[in-house]
């Protein structure tokens, strides 16, 4: 488990009463029955609190708090399915700062810091998430389609190509194809054809923006299984079987705590990883496939037995179990599924 500094204690603490107070399951709904996408009022008030910021360095109006600390965050909006662009955008940021071009750090590192501006990464042209990239770039023009981008409306993007990422502002050579997603969210195809691109930096720089990318997905959902198990907790201790609550059953007993172990098991790994990415360590690609293989395993275990416990009902909209069913497995296939990282790690030490 991270230690925590009292910076982060009070960070984690306000974002876990702001989500509770301002930005209940019921909001999600909103957002999901009004075909939105994301979250515009929560994002705002993101933007209001420094969250957008936290990883966009002070030169350019953010907190630079870290990784881990954009975790904390993340985390907790995954508890309540808050649809914010945050992790994209955030990851996008960290692409800006980290890249070579001084003059696209001062135009939007600032904006992204305040909220105002939405990024996204466009690195996939599958269906999963894969190392193979064929857009290209001549003479500063992008072509290329990137499929399944999170956050698919955003008007600034950060874009794989052959020879690194690039940085595409505007809708210049670019059109976007909603994509409908289980989870409701925004995501969108885009073709590039002869898109203006500003280069950010090579092959090495999209590796680690999409390591950054994966590990707060990771956080996401580390906030989404805690909320899940949690719920299902409270459910069988309120729920009369037999003329008894449901918890007093041994089976259910043992499968509640083989969540729980599995779950303290995915907070170490996730927090790891972010810790790896903070430190600067040699060996953040082995935690951030090592975060999202048993992220995947858990959120998937963690909310198909949330639909099961809850029986019936679960199965029902009136509930939020199908919400987060459905979030988990989008989640679960972005940037890799859990069998992917498994080779991945495995590949990574030499096998």
């Amino acid at each position: 488990m991270a230690v925590l500094n009292d910076e982060q204690v009070m960070l984690r603490d306000m974002a876990r009463e702001w989500v509770d107070n301002e930005a209940p399951v019921a909001a999600f709904r909103r957002v999901r029955d009004a075909g939105a996408g994301m979250d515009r009022a929560a994002w705002d008030a993101a933007g209001q609190m420094g969250w957008a910021g936290i990883v966009v360095p002070e030169a350019h109006g953010g907190s630079a708090f870290g990784y881990l600390s954009l975790g904390l965050v993340a985390e907790q909006l995954g508890r309540n399915l808050v649809a914010t662009p945050l992790a994209a955008t955030a990851a996008a940021a960290t692409a800006i700062a980290i890249g070579d071009d001084g003059d696209a750090k001062a135009a939007w590192l600032p904006r992204i810091a305040t909220g105002e501006v939405v990024a996204a990464l466009a690195i996939d042209e599958g269906p999963c998430h894969d190392v193979r990239i064929e857009a290209r770039v001549a003479e500063g023009r992008l072509t290329g389609t990137k499929r399944f981008v999170a956050e698919g409306d955003a008007p600034l993007l950060v874009v794989a190509a052959t020879d690194g990422l690039y940085l595409v502002a505007g809708d210049e050579g670019v059109s976007r194809a909603p994509r409908a997603m289980a989870d409701a969210r925004s995501h969108a195809d885009i073709t590039f054809d002869a898109a203006p691109a500003i280069r950010l930096g090579g092959p090495e720089l999209t590796a680690a923006i999409v390591d950054r990318a994966t590990a707060v997905t990771c956080a996401e959902m580390l906030g989404m299984a805690e909320a899940a198990f949690a719920q299902t907790n409270d459910y069988l201790k309120t729920r009369i079987q037999f003329g008894q609550p449901l918890s007093s059953f041994q089976a259910l007993q043992h499968r509640m705590a083989r969540m729980f172990a599995e779950l303290e098991l995915m907070r170490s790994a996730v927090e790891g990883a972010l810790e790896a990415i903070d430190a600067g360590r040699s060996d953040v690609d082995q935690a951030v496939s090592l975060a999202k293989a048993l992220a995947g395993d858990t959120l998937k275990l963690v909310t198909r037995e949330m639909v099961q416990l809850f029986g019936g009902v679960g199965m029902t909209d009136e509930y939020d179990a199908g919400l987060y069913l459905k979030r988990a497995a989008v989640l679960e296939t972005m940037w890799g599924t859990a069998a992917f990282h498994r080779d991945r790690f495995a590949r990574l030490n030499g096998y």
